[in-house]
């Protein structure tokens, strides 16, 4: 056991002087996981005018956002807050930026037929029966998407977005701003 005690501290004592003589290696490194620890825990909020999407929910990876109250339309990209009843389960997600598409306005109807969804008699995807983790997802309620309300939707047939009751209808206060796609 004491040998591999100071074996151990051995390994250690190599690795912190390594990391002396290349402090120049580690520095970036620990401060994009310092910025990633505070943006998800302390502040998720974007303070950028550039989002980053690293999700396969939109096929976008560099976008413009534009902050601020917007009149939204049918397939407006947006950012969003996230506030759905997803965050008992999730906590990490309650205030996290969903970059998504409006699919759906305030007096809209929305349907569903077994777990396929459609707005305005339109389909606009099938609710996954079971997230990543297996949790069981429940498809939106049929509903007319009342004032102040917007039904969004990613791309991605994995995309959380409003096809499911757990994301729901995104408020309009939890819009952060509209969002141009660059790339």
């Amino acid at each position: 056991m004491n040998a591999l005690r100071s074996r151990f501290v051995a390994n250690f004592d190599d690795f912190l002087r390594h990391m002396r003589t290349r402090w120049y290696l580690y520095v970036p490194v620990f401060a994009v996981w310092g910025f990633a620890y505070a943006r998800v825990f302390v502040d998720p909020t974007p303070r950028l005018p550039v989002l980053f999407n690293w999700t396969p929910s939109l096929p976008y990876s560099v976008a413009l956002v534009h902050y601020g109250t917007h009149d939204l339309q049918r397939g407006d990209f947006i950012v969003f807050a996230f506030a759905g009843e997803a965050q008992t389960a999730y906590p990490g997600l309650h205030g996290q930026p969903f970059f998504k598409i409006v699919r759906g306005l305030p007096g809209d109807a929305v349907t569903v037929a077994g777990r396929v969804v459609a707005v305005n008699g339109e389909v606009v995807g099938t609710a996954k029966t079971h997230a990543y983790d297996r949790r069981p997802l429940e498809p939106i309620a049929a509903t007319v998407i009342p004032p102040g309300h917007y039904y969004v939707q990613g791309t991605s047939p994995d995309s959380f977005d409003s096809r499911y009751r757990a994301s729901g209808l995104v408020r309009a206060e939890q819009v952060l701003g509209t969002v141009v796609p660059l790339f």
